[in-house]
C-alpha cells in the first residue's frame, strides 16, 4: 500500500488529504512514482473527469508500472516525463494558458508536491484550487540553513548536505516558497559528535 499517515507535526508542515473530483473546464493532474495511483483512483469512480485532463506523469524508479493504466484512462493530454525538472517547462507552459476554474491535482511525493503547488500558486492558481495526495515514498526535499544547497530524497535523520557536507537534522519546518523542508547542523555546539543516522519515520 502506498499510503503514510504522517504523524502530528507543527503548524508549517504541509498536510496532505485525497484527491477528489471538483468542477471545472480543465483539469491539470502531476503525479510521480505511485502517486499514479491516487489518479488511478479518482478515475476509478470518475472517468469522465479525464475527457478535460492535461496529465503529466514522471515514473521515478517505478518505471513502466503505471504508464499503461494512466494512458488508458484517456486523458485529453497526456505526458511522461524522465524527471520533475524536465517537467517543469510543459508544467509552466500549462499554467500560463491555464483559464479561470482550471483546477490542480498533484499526487505522489512530498517533493513532487512542493515543487508544482508553488508553480501553480506562482501562476495564480487560488489555493482553494489546487489539491494535494501524498503517495508512496516518506523522502524528503530538504535545504541547508547554512549553504542553502538543496538535497533531494533524504531518508535519513540526520542526512549529509550534498552541498557543503555538513551534517544535518532534519526539521519538520517547511518553506513553501521553496517547497522544501529545513536542515540545521547537528553537531554545530559539539563538532564531531554525530548521531547514528535513522530511517525517517523507521
Amino acid at each position: 500500500m502506498s499510503r503514510f499517515t504522517f504523524p502530528d507535526s507543527i503548524a508549517s508542515r504541509p498536510v496532505y488529504g485525497t484527491l477528489e473530483p471538483k468542477q471545472g473546464k480543465a483539469h491539470l493532474m502531476i503525479a510521480d512514482a505511485e502517486g499514479a495511483e491516487a489518479l488511478l483512483d479518482l478515475g476509478m469512480h470518475n472517468p469522465d473527469i479525464f475527457k478535460n485532463s492535461h496529465v503529466i506523469f514522471i515514473p521515478k524508479d517505478t518505471g513502466q508500472t503505471y504508464i499503461g493504466s494512466l494512458a488508458d484512462l484517456d486523458p485529453e493530454q497526456f505526458y511522461v516525463g524522465p524527471s520533475y525538472d524536465a517537467s517543469v517547462p510543459r508544467i509552466r507552459r500549462v499554467l500560463s494558458g491555464a483559464h479561470m476554474g482550471l483546477q490542480v491535482y498533484l499526487a505522489g511525493t512530498e517533493g513532487l508536491i512542493g515543487q508544482a503547488q508553488n508553480e501553480a500558486m506562482q501562476a495564480g492558481i487560488p489555493h482553494t484550487a489546487i489539491q494535494s495526495e501524498h503517495r508512496g515514498s516518506v523522502a524528503r526535499r530538504m535545504q541547508c540553513v547554512h549553504c542553502k544547497g538543496i538535497t533531494e530524497d533524504v531518508t535519513t535523520d540526520p542526512f549529509v548536505c550534498s552541498h557543503c557536507g555538513l551534517n544535518l537534522f532534519v526539521r519538520d519546518h517547511y518553506s513553501r516558497r521553496l517547497a522544501a523542508f529545513q536542515g540545521v547542523r547537528v553537531d554545530a555546539e559539539d563538532p564531531g559528535n554525530i548521531p547514528v543516522p535513522v530511517e525517517l519515520y523507521s
